[in-house]
């Protein structure tokens, strides 16, 4: 795949940031994942995490600390 715009990627009431948060966040479970089934990466978890969301995979809203939502 082609590397795709952030502009393509990013929702629009989502910033920046959010997406940067969320592709670190994938990127970390693609790690954990490879090393629990003791598998060696070929491409970089980073990439592996944006191309995901460029094909729509579902993404975690960000809660952030002194929210109305956390109890």
């Amino acid at each position: 795949m082609l590397r795709p715009a952030m502009s393509q990627i990013v929702k629009k009431d989502e910033s920046a940031y959010e997406f940067v948060i969320e592709v670190a966040r994938r990127a970390r479970e693609i790690v954990n994942e490879a090393e629990e089934r003791g598998e060696v990466l070929d491409v970089k978890p980073v990439q592996l995490a944006v191309e995901e969301f460029a094909s729509g995979y579902p993404r975690t809203p960000i809660r952030y600390i002194g929210s109305d939502d956390e109890q």
